[in-house]
């Protein structure tokens, strides 16, 4: 299965220690240079910096169709832009991203997409964990992973957990 992440779910899961569920659930992932760049170009280091230099099941790759980069960059950031375009690019199975913009331009591209809640509510439906609930909070608490209480609740009930 071909899997393209863009930044938030390594981050994220990176954040509240879960990121090997991405190598349990997809075997490997691959990022484009742009997302290699948001984790490790900054100053301060951020969750998911060493893991995208250092594990192996982590690939990074380029992305050659550079125009259609271009013509994203005009909708949503290069992160983005260059997962969605390497996501094309490589024939996908599916495309790991957040940001409602990108999911907004994934979904018009006929991009298969789920997000770092997507991957939670999968990795308990293969008994990689017990419960969403807790790393739910987590990803709030630590990661500063903003969710609506609809979503939430939404969430909670798709894993079949009590909702605050």
């Amino acid at each position: 299965m071909i899997v393209v992440s863009n930044t938030s779910p390594i981050n994220n899961l990176a954040a509240i220690n879960h990121l090997n569920l991405l190598q349990e659930l997809y075997g490997s992932i691959i990022i484009p240079e742009a997302v290699k760049l948001e984790l490790t170009g900054v100053d301060i280091p951020v969750a998911g910096a060493t893991e995208v230099q250092t594990q192996n099941w982590i690939q990074t790759l380029s992305v050659v169709n550079q125009e259609l980069v271009t013509t994203l960059r005009l909708e949503i950031d290069e992160g983005e832009a260059e997962a969605i375009a390497l996501a094309i690019e490589l024939n996908a199975q599916l495309l790991l991203i957040d940001e409602h913009l990108g999911r907004t331009v994934a979904s018009r591209l006929g991009l298969k997409f789920t997000g770092v809640l997507g991957v939670l509510l999968e990795a308990k439906s293969n008994g990689l964990i017990t419960a969403v609930k807790p790393l739910l909070d987590n990803l709030i608490v630590q990661a500063g992973f903003w969710v609506t209480e609809a979503l939430y609740n939404r969430v909670l009930q798709m894993a079949g957990e009590a909702s605050r």
